[in-house]
């Protein structure tokens, strides 16, 4: 059952960081998105790509790698990089963003399925959709959208997980191809992780703070 609880609570918590310390969290947001993105990383790595090699052909299972991160890339061009953090629109618009909220729900969706086999992914994904929900409640609470649009956005976006692994787990034309739809999500999740931890920094500047978050995250996700 955590399984399916993990994702909502993460959703729950990032929400919650907005919420409660409002403009106070940019620093230390900027840690855990370094965090996030290592244990989420390394994860993939010693979790989820074995597993799927070892099902599929190896230059199969590459292509399905490389489509997962072309379908990210098309899905970021929709969401304006909040997977990893950023959400580069006005939030002095009145019309609804469909296109952030169908393509974040998309990718949530698809990080579901993964926890299906791997059970230590969904620690990955826990950690993975804090940042997510950070920034996306607190581009949502600086929207003019009303208090129901807001609620209706971030509860469907927390069940999107879940929905994935329930499929997962309980219809056998997912189930049967779940090597698949993993080697795909190892791509997005690829490109999401190195997008957090390569893109520059301020001034490209050496972050020994942020060197030691990224350093916690692989350790964390090694011992797990």
């Amino acid at each position: 059952m955590y399984q399916y609880l993990l994702p909502i609570l993460a959703v729950v918590i990032g929400s919650a960081l907005v919420i409660l310390t409002r403009k106070n969290t940019y620093f230390n947001f900027k840690l855990l998105l370094a965090f996030s993105g290592a244990f989420l990383l390394a994860l993939t790595l010693f979790e989820l790509l074995p597993e799927v090699y070892a099902h599929l052909d190896p230059k199969e299972t590459g292509l399905y790698i490389m489509f997962g991160i072309l379908i990210q890339i098309i899905l970021e061009f929709f969401s304006k990089g909040a997977e990893h953090g950023h959400v580069h629109t006005h939030t002095d618009d009145e019309v609804f963003p469909w296109a952030l909220f169908i393509s974040l729900c998309i990718h949530s969706f698809l990080e579901g399925f993964p926890i299906h086999e791997h059970n230590d992914m969904v620690y990955g994904v826990l950690v993975h959709k804090i940042p997510i929900a950070t920034v996306l409640m607190g581009f949502l609470l600086h929207s003019k959208f009303s208090k129901f649009k807001i609620i209706a956005f971030i509860t469907l976006f927390a069940l999107m997980t879940p929905l994935g692994t329930y499929l997962s787990n309980h219809v056998s034309i997912f189930s049967e191809y779940i090597s698949v739809v993993n080697g795909i999500v190892i791509g997005i999740f690829l490109h999401i992780s190195t997008t957090i931890l390569f893109e520059s920094g301020e001034g490209h500047k050496f972050n020994l703070t942020k060197l030691v978050a990224i350093v916690l995250g692989i350790a964390a996700a090694y011992v797990i």
